[in-house]
């Protein structure tokens, strides 16, 4: 898996030349488009059309800039995939510190942020994507990876299950603002796991 960098079949029939590379400034008006476009695709019946037109993409171009250009800490990375010189995906990567009270534990890794432009989907940018991921974090000496998946995305779902990873059980509910009554409205995410 190192390199990340094939030829392959683009959509249309055509080769084109794919890879992975880390994010540049510049990047991050792709990133956040690709974001929304695909949370739009993948999560309208779970969030809700409402809430999906409410984000900002300004909000989100700034902080994807912030996290290229200055990542929080070491070992917070974004990587984008390419189709030629087109951005068509990105993955965004983090530390996990080992369990409180064993300081010899190998740290983990977590996939912060996945995501494929629509169109570019089932072309093996997600494959590509996540195995750049994982190298990384094993370069990092991580043992272990871990994902938050909202409930309901079926299509990722498999796509973990395919890349080897599968739910630990744990879950957590998160507020995304307001359903159209006022109510808050919560979705739920489970983690996602697997030894690396």
């Amino acid at each position: 898996m190192n390199g990340h960098h094939a030829e392959g079949a683009h959509a249309d029939g055509a080769h084109a030349d794919v890879s992975v590379r880390p994010a540049v400034a510049g990047d991050e008006r792709e990133v956040a488009r690709i974001q929304l476009a695909a949370w739009r695709s993948a999560h309208a019946a779970t969030l809700g059309q409402e809430v999906l037109e409410s984000f900002d993409e300004g909000a989100f171009v700034e902080r994807w800039a912030q996290a290229v250009r200055m990542p929080p800490a070491p070992g917070y990375r974004v990587l984008v995939a390419c189709a030629g010189p087109r951005v068509v995906g990105f993955a965004a990567v983090a530390p996990v510190p080992p369990p409180e009270g064993e300081p010899l534990a190998a740290p983990g890794g977590v996939i912060l942020a996945l995501e494929v432009d629509p169109p570019e989907q089932r072309a093996g940018h997600g494959s590509r994507l996540l195995a750049a991921a994982v190298d990384l974090l094993r370069g990092d000496g991580a043992d272990q990876v871990q994902t938050w998946v909202i409930d309901g995305d079926e299509a990722r779902d498999r796509f973990l299950a395919g890349a080897g990873m599968g739910p630990d059980g744990a879950v957590r509910d998160l507020s995304s603002g307001e359903g159209p009554g006022g109510e808050a409205f919560v979705v739920r995410e489970r983690r996602w796991y697997a030894s690396i």
